[in-house]
């Protein structure tokens, strides 16, 4: 007779069949991975042969085997049938729940759960069928925690029996083409990990969003980690940067402090429900769940369990409350972006304007719209059609049916990889979750519109919006000569972005992440007391709640963004441009206006290189700087440049040159490259004084333009008269190329002319222009454009 009972330590991937994907994983990681490091529990898995005895005993009532019995009941069952489902499944689950265990297997399970050390353990069901590439069957059957005893230990397991057959695991197999006992179960007993005392949550070693490769996302949350898993919760979310993580550098790329307001934990003896939600306090959530140390050895695991397989991993983790270790619970193949081929890039665009219902986490890039249903379980399936908007407090599981006839999902609950998120992905359906009040706000009938194509925020629209997505085909594109590069602002998008053939970033725009990611004037932060109105103190105030000083909020998202935008991109070139806000621009962000002056022409008042010394602003350069420096020199990000805008004399620039090495950022020291704008006169016509002092250079169309004709851009009524292909600005265009290569600098232009204007485009690459800045709706189209006048003027 087969093994009914397997050390866990003796199986492997090689065993599927026989323990299930779950336990053939965790025997694997024990195996192989333990020696390098990683940490699992212990235990040990009763295998497919112990179920397969089960099925054989004859059963006291049917007169048959467990087997026929249970083909009987499901052979010909029609799963879109919600009552027949429900009817067969019940039925399925009591003939094996009243069954006692084969005596032989009894006696197995037992031994080997006294050899582990009879404490108390966690019962995980394991399907032979599980954690497949091509379908992911986690949390199809039931995990048990805290089973201390022989006897409660002898039930956990006829209960992981039983739940092969609940719906949604009849009907998700039924989906994926699996006959309906063609898929048996193996359990894995472990010894139980006390994160009810600590934490635990979940990590991918992919971006779960875009499919980016180069990062490991990481969600924690206090206590056991169901409510991570089934999105009771909005945990912490840390994204780490796997090159620098590998080569010794901080490497954490962002933090999101998530809610966490309730902690799953084990309830007390005798109580009728094992596990029971307690709430967290404030202080506990303001403060993320691990350390930057545990972060980072989690991220490096992941990294080791990745490599190890070869393909994008999904990973459970535990920390024990008693002993302060972590350890991995269980890995599986990611069975979404990492089975996607990257070969067209989708892009979606809301036509038409709406009245925000409520806003929360994006999952994906899609758009959907649809009549809202508001359903508080499964059981209310009958209210929802094909095609509807499921909107409830969060999903598990049992959802899965529903889910199926979804156009979309919106959740109360839940971050990026809660169940709603992750079968979201799976299905291709748009989904928000994480709003806090969606089913409060969202009326149940109406009509709405779920858009994540706006960033990392998903939001939710009165009304059925007008949408459409645009296809960039990105494979077989020609090659091209001159290099095509990106303008990013929202550092949210970069992971998607950089899918694109594209030789690095032109333009990351610093003005972005302030106005959208920090919100807050930097003087306000370093001088709160100048702000006058108790208000705008309170806002700012709730901004920074969270980091240990109001500038450490600043200086910390300022360095997440620049990071995101880096590490996307690495190890190409991104060339970062200082802030450039206008002194309105300035004032209109919290706090700004106790600080800017009024200006009755800011286009060409206190902006740019002109700010950075000033007295007034010295100290808020000061932070961009050592925002950079961190990036650049701490977390390893060495492609970053550095980029000064609207820089009048090459006295500024010296000046400003000056500033940055007084915060460490010394031009040539650690590689650390200082870029010029081109886009006054004055950089043109002294072109060579400037290429001094900086090593390349980048032409703004728009304010160059603007400049040398006179004209005031944002004026409505010398619109008519903006045009780069004017001979005056061609000719100071030309002029500034022919020099910077004189002076062995390279120099590109990132203005919007080369992305709408074909015969501008070709008059740049007559004129030899090293690199082309484009918006990215732009990209794909001008690199055909490109290729095809390089090949043309070779001719």
């Amino acid at each position: 007779m087969a093994d009914l009972v397997v050390p866990l330590a003796a199986v492997g991937r090689e065993a599927i069949a026989q323990v299930g994907g779950k336990n053939a994983s965790l025997g694997e990681l024990i195996r192989q991975l333990s020696p390098r490091g990683i940490a699992v529990p212990p235990g040990f898995a009763l295998t497919a042969a112990a179920y397969r005895l089960v099925l054989q005993q004859r059963h006291p009532r049917w007169g048959t085997s467990v087997a026929e019995a249970l083909a009987a009941l499901l052979g010909g069952l029609d799963t879109t049938d919600l009552a027949a489902l429900q009817a067969a499944g019940a039925s399925a689950r009591s003939l094996l729940l009243a069954l006692a265990l084969p005596e032989l297997l009894q006696q197995e399970l037992l031994a080997a759960y006294r050899q582990l050390g009879a404490g108390a353990v966690a019962v995980r069901s394991s399907a032979t069928a599980e954690d497949l590439p091509e379908a992911s069957f986690a949390g199809q059957q039931e995990t048990f925690l805290n089973i201390a005893g022989e006897a409660a230990l002898l039930a956990a397991v006829r209960r992981c029996y039983a739940s092969l057959f609940t719906d949604r695991a009849i009907a998700y197999r039924a989906y994926h083409g699996f006959g309906a006992l063609q898929v048996a179960l193996s359990i894995g007993v472990q010894r139980m990990v006390r994160s009810d005392l600590a934490c635990s949550g979940v990590m991918f070693s992919l971006d779960t969003e875009t499919g980016f490769r180069d990062v490991v996302l990481i969600n924690a949350a206090y206590g056991l980690g169901e409510n991570v898993v089934q999105g009771a919760l909005s945990p912490d979310e840390i994204v780490v940067f796997k090159p620098t993580l590998e080569q010794g550098y901080a490497s954490i790329l962002s933090k999101r402090l998530g809610s966490k307001a309730l902690r799953l934990v084990l309830s007390e003896p005798g109580s009728p429900e094992p596990l029971r939600n307690t709430p967290v306090s404030e202080a506990e959530q303001r403060r993320f769940a691990l350390s930057d140390a545990e972060i980072e050895q989690l991220a490096r695991w992941a990294v080791l369990i990745e490599r190890h397989y070869g393909v994008p991993m999904d990973m459970e983790w535990a920390k024990d409350g008693l002993s302060g270790e972590l350890f991995v619970l269980q890995a599986r193949p990611e069975t979404v972006q990492s089975q996607r081929h990257g070969l067209v890039l989708r892009s979606w665009h809301l036509d038409g304007a709406g009245e925000l219902i409520a806003s929360g986490r994006a999952i994906g890039t899609a758009i959907s719209s649809g009549r809202a249903r508001s359903l508080g379980s499964p059981a209310e399936m009958a209210n929802f059609s094909l095609g509807d908007l499921l909107v409830t407090r969060r999903t598990d599981p049992d959802w899965e049916p529903i889910l199926r006839l979804a156009a979309g999902v919106v959740t109360d609950d839940g971050g990026r990889t809660c169940h709603a998120a992750i079968l979201a992905r799976e299905m291709g359906i748009t989904a928000i979750v994480g709003t806090g009040d969606g089913t409060r706000r969202i009326t149940d009938g109406e009509l709405i519109t779920l858009s994540c194509a706006e960033g990392d925020v998903g939001r939710v629209y009165r009304g059925a919006l007008p949408f459409h997505c645009d296809e960039q085909p990105l494979d077989a594109l020609p090659a091209t000569r001159t290099q095509l590069l990106l303008n990013v602002g929202n550092p949210e998008e970069a992971f998607r972005l950089a899918a694109l053939p594209c030789d690095g970033v032109g333009l990351a725009r610093l003005e972005f992440i302030i106005a959208n990611h920090i919100g807050v004037h930097p003087l306000a932060l370093l001088q709160p007391q100048q702000v006058a109105d108790p208000a705008e103190r309170a806002a700012i105030a709730a901004r920074v709640s969270g980091y240990s000083e109001p500038v450490a909020y600043y200086g910390e998202r300022l360095a997440e963004g620049m990071a995101r935008i880096a590490a996307a991109f690495y190890p190409r070139p991104v060339v970062l441009r200082f802030s450039d806000f206008k002194s309105n621009e300035y004032a209109s962000l919290l706090g700004g206006q106790w600080f800017e002056p009024h200006e009755e022409n800011p286009m060409l008042g206190w902006r740019g290189a002109a700010r950075y010394c000033s007295s007034d602003f010295r100290a808020a350069f000061g932070l961009e700087c050592r925002a950079l420096k961190r990036v650049r020199e701490h977390m390893g990000l060495t492609n970053l440049i550095a980029m000064i805008p609207f820089c009048r004399i090459p006295a500024e620039a010296d000046r400003v040159l000056a500033e940055m090495a007084g915060h460490g950022l010394v031009r040539g020291e650690a590689g650390l490259q200082v870029y010029g704008m081109v886009e006054l006169p004055s950089n043109v016509l002294v072109a060579e004084a400037f290429a001094e002092r900086f090593d390349g250079f980048s032409i703004g169309s728009n304010d160059l333009t603007q400049l040398t004709l006179g004209l005031d851009r944002d004026s409505a009524r010398v619109a008519d008269l903006f045009d780069e292909c004017e001979p005056a600005v061609l000719a100071m265009i030309s002029l500034a190329i022919e020099t910077a290569h004189r002076c062995g600098r390279p120099i590109g232009i990132c203005g919007q002319a080369p992305s709408d204007n074909p015969v501008f485009l070709r008059w740049l690459l007559e004129q030899g222009i090293d690199s082309i800045s484009l918006n990215p709706d732009a990209f794909i189209r001008a690199r055909l454009q490109v290729a095809a006048l390089e090949q043309e003027l070779e001719a």
